[in-house]
């Protein structure tokens, strides 16, 4: 895989910190910037590695080759109206949430224009724990990643998150968002 200049992480817990550490160990990204809602997580994040700079999600957007949504999916829809806004023309945006067909609605009222560069995701990967803390580079080793695309969805986006998380070693399944769900 071609290194990502800027990867933009929104929810670096485990999911999110987990997929920032595997791109890390294996040289896959230059920089990941971290957004989230609690200033110690963020900290702690810094503090593991996890991420290389904390940003409000409008210049973390602005920065961003990749950008992984990571947070609830009940806090999705507002994300996607804030990346609309913000993301660069040529990012490539996915997500983690376990549920896939509210997420492309969300993402389908939310991203406008933007909806080529989404591409779902689910991975099926997790334990007990929570917070950056929680996150290890080995998640997603051997491990399901539902990949949901869209008809919208562009050739180029979804070769860049299969490449994306194929370098954090998963075993890359495809479904439509309903049959996921």
């Amino acid at each position: 895989m071609t290194p990502l200049n800027t990867l933009t992480v929104i929810g670096v817990g485990l999911i999110g910190g987990s997929l920032a550490l595997a791109l890390k160990r294996a040289g896959a990204v230059k920089r990941v910037i971290g957004v989230g809602r609690s200033h110690a997580n963020l900290d702690e994040a810094l503090r593991l590695g996890l991420i290389d700079a904390a940003l409000p999600l409008d210049e973390a957007a602005r920065e961003a080759d990749a950008i992984f949504v990571a947070t609830p999916v009940a806090q999705m829809p507002r994300v996607f109206a804030a990346l609309a806004l913000h993301a660069k023309p040529t990012a490539v945006i996915f997500d983690g949430g376990s549920t896939k067909q509210d997420v492309v609605d969300a993402a389908r009222e939310h991203l406008g224009a933007m909806i080529s560069q989404f591409v779902p995701a689910h991975p099926i990967a997790g334990n007990e724990k929570t917070g950056s803390g929680a996150a290890f580079a080995e998640l997603y080793e051997k491990r399901k990643v539902v990949l949901t695309p869209l008809p919208e969805t562009s050739p180029q986006s979804l070769e860049k998150v299969s490449e994306i998380w194929k370098t954090c070693g998963a075993d890359l399944r495809s479904l439509s968002p309903e049959k996921h769900d």
